[in-house]
């Protein structure tokens, strides 16, 4: 990938607004190596003493929750009103439909907080959240948490291991990453088992007809005939 060739060059040359733009821009659903970034800058700080490790953790954490803040805009705003629309040629019924919003009330702090620590996750996570119309007043500590975690961690770690860190970093990411995958994949075998219980549970905490968004939120939306 070009970019992850040329991280190391732009790095040494614009420093931390490198870092904090490429992570904000993966919490945009635009796949970049926002990890990535954030270990070689730690790693060039610990190395060249030009940059600062406080202030690289700082420009990951402000981009992780910047960059997942607007991803979350972008699926409450545009996502939502898609899936409204061409959902059903997917599969995504009303009822479906409801039953992510209904999931992601009850769970979407916990799921926020841990895709951080997962690459494909932490780009969709806050896309999804906004498009199943996670409260934003619960989305943001949970996002704000995980981001300021995982910079602090992958930061710190890389900077006192040093480039150490680089060769554990990849087989460690992959881990991460096929746990995550197997934990998808457990979650959508249970949701497909269960489906219809989880649906009813959804009706009960959401009653009446698909909601639609609106300046104030999800309000009722009128029922097709």
């Amino acid at each position: 990938m070009f970019l992850a060739d040329s991280l190391p060059y732009l790095i040494a040359h614009f420093g931390y607004v490198v870092v904090g733009v490429v992570v904000a821009l993966e919490g945009m659903c635009i796949p970049l190596p926002g990890e990535t970034a954030l270990i070689l800058a730690a790693v060039y700080a610990e190395r060249t003493h030009q940059l600062n490790i406080a202030l690289v953790i700082a420009a990951a954490g402000a981009g992780a929750v910047i960059g997942d803040n607007i991803g979350y805009w972008i699926g409450r705003e545009v996502g939502y009103r898609l899936v409204l629309r061409f959902g059903r040629y997917v599969g995504l019924n009303e009822k479906r439909i409801k039953l992510g919003q209904y999931l992601f009330q009850r769970h979407g702090g916990k799921v926020v907080f841990v895709a951080r620590f997962v690459a494909v996750l932490r780009a969709i996570a806050p896309l999804l959240a906004g498009l199943n119309y996670m409260p934003w007043r619960r989305f943001v500590p949970a996002n704000a948490a995980g981001g300021l975690l995982w910079a602090t961690a992958y930061g710190s770690g890389a900077y006192f291991l040093g480039r150490g860190i680089e060769h554990a970093a990849k087989p460690a990411a992959i881990g991460i990453g096929v746990v995550g995958v197997i934990a998808v994949i457990v979650g959508a075998i249970f949701l497909r088992r269960h489906e219809a219980r989880l649906q009813e549970e959804a009706e009960r905490a959401l009653p009446g007809p698909l909601r639609k968004p609106g300046r104030r939120g999800l309000r009722p939306a009128a029922r097709r005939t």
